[in-house]
């Protein structure tokens, strides 16, 4: 609730970045994941294709993982973990776990004879869907649940995932913080 971070996010959620080399040499603030990713990807020309169409379905992708996979994963996560547990009635509980099911079979079918979500090419669709996965099987603890282990193709993809050193580097600067 500090007045600098607000000043980069009113919204006082994370994540939050200040560029201070942003467009036409003057500092940028951003906040929600989404838009840090498409802004950071449009500076460097890295992990957001240049062909349109290509670039419009990682879009797609991420816009996925924005609406559908980021708020339902956390609503089973909660309903699981936290104190959905202490609810007697377990149908909110079961209706995310089905929708969770549900997403991750969109997801299986899509990843069916590809290495990343876009084929070839790792990209913004990958960072953004890859925590949300890690999460739901080990923070939130909701693997089990939403039955991971039919996903064949998604945990393929998570595994590869692990594989990259960038995010074994992340997973170490997120782990000490």
């Amino acid at each position: 609730m500090s007045p600098e971070f607000l000043s980069l996010n009113p919204n006082n959620k994370i994540p939050a970045i200040i560029d201070p080399n942003g467009p036409s040499g003057q500092p940028l603030a951003l906040f929600e994941s989404g838009a840090i990713l498409i802004y950071l990807a449009e500076k460097t020309s890295q992990l957001l294709s240049e062909d349109p169409a290509t670039r419009y379905e990682t879009l797609q992708w991420l816009m996925f993982q924005m609406a559908g996979i980021g708020p339902m994963f956390g609503q089973v996560g909660f309903f699981n973990k936290f104190a959905g547990k202490e609810y007697e009635d377990k149908r909110p509980r079961d209706r995310y776990a089905a929708e969770s099911r549900r997403l991750l079979g969109v997801l299986e079918k899509h990843l069916l004879g590809r290495t990343w979500i876009m084929g070839d090419e790792y990209s913004i669709a990958d960072i953004a869907t890859f925590p949300w996965i890690r999460n739901l099987i080990g923070f939130y603890e909701s693997g089990d649940l939403v039955g991971i282990d039919r996903f064949l193709h998604v945990q393929a993809w998570f595994n590869r995932s692990l594989e990259r050193p960038a995010v074994q580097r992340g997973l170490v600067v997120t782990a000490t913080n």
